[in-house]
């Protein structure tokens, strides 16, 4: 059995990352990248914002016939948890505010997939200990939302604590760590750089890889096993414009945001999994990895 798990969460949302209100990424990216992923016999979880799914049910019943999981990821990508940054103009919710829109999230997800997701990712990676227990009072297994380069402290998945989510505890929803390299001396305050979305695609798969090495060498140099959850979304597999114009303004996207999106994107992910594979890599789904990790 291979030491190093992947999990490949693929974020199901508007345009460029919810600066948008467009779904032509979502429409046209989607069927792209599950094309390749049947290719290379690869399953993953698609995280949907209740949004998506209402105003596109046919996409998300594409991704589950496909035999991949779906998840949610909140109403309208709000900020549900806890910001680590300040992004003008993005308020997080009340603490208040958070069990009834997860549960809201969680229904439209449910209606158009048939079934209630047990997958949840918090947007941007800004979980809180509000959402982990409100998922876990909708009985979801796993939330996929930790950001390793800003807490540093648990390299693999684990049960919360229910009074402080980044710590160990006995909540039955199984935190998945998300990918950094831990190696690395970070210039940004916060620790973004750490990160390295979406160097696959703004580089390549193999500059990726030197830093899931490190990863995984670093892991391993403590005893522990490899996962490696990634996130990802179907916008970055159509071609993404420089400017949007709606409403009453504009949105220029950062240059990094939208370069490479589509085929060259498309081409560096197969390179990505064929890479993985050589180093013995499994796949598996967020509910996938909760319902055997021990």
């Amino acid at each position: 059995m291979s030491d190093i798990t992947v999990i490949f969460g693929f974020d199901s949302e508007t345009d460029v990352g919810s600066w948008t209100p467009f779904y032509e990424g979502l429409q046209k990216g989607t069927p792209r990248l599950l094309d390749l992923l049947a290719q290379k016999g690869v399953v993953s979880t698609f995280f949907f914002t209740g949004d998506a799914a209402m105003q596109h049910p046919e996409i998300v019943k594409q991704v589950a016939a496909a035999g991949h999981e779906v998840g949610a990821h909140s109403l309208y990508h709000e900020t549900v948890g806890d910001p680590i940054f300040e992004i003008p103009g993005v308020k997080p919710l009340l603490p208040e505010e958070v069990p009834l829109r997860v549960r809201r999230a969680t229904e439209a997800v449910a209606s158009a997939l048939g079934e209630q997701p047990v997958s949840w990712r918090c947007p941007r990676l800004w979980g809180s200990t509000a959402v982990v227990n409100a998922l876990e009072e909708l009985g979801y297994i796993a939330d996929a939302s930790y950001p390793l380069y800003y807490y540093r402290e648990q390299l693999v998945p684990y049960h919360p604590s229910r009074e402080d989510w980044t710590k160990k505890g006995d909540s039955k929803v199984l935190q998945i760590p998300n990918f950094a390299d831990m190696t690395i001396e970070s210039k940004d305050p916060y620790g973004r750089d750490r990160d390295q979305w979406p160097l696959w695609r703004t580089e390549s798969a193999a500059s990726l890889m030197t830093h899931v090495d490190n990863y995984v060498g670093y892991v391993r140099e403590r005893g522990l096993p490899a996962v490696l959850c990634f996130y990802m979304h179907p916008w970055e597999f159509w071609p993404m414009a420089s400017e949007y114009h709606f409403g009453e303004g504009t949105v220029v996207p950062d240059p990094f945001i939208v370069k490479n999106c589509g085929d060259y994107a498309l081409e560096q992910l197969g390179v990505l999994i064929d890479l993985l594979k050589e180093r013995g890599a499994e796949f598996t789904t967020a509910k996938g990895l909760a319902a055997t990790w021990k």
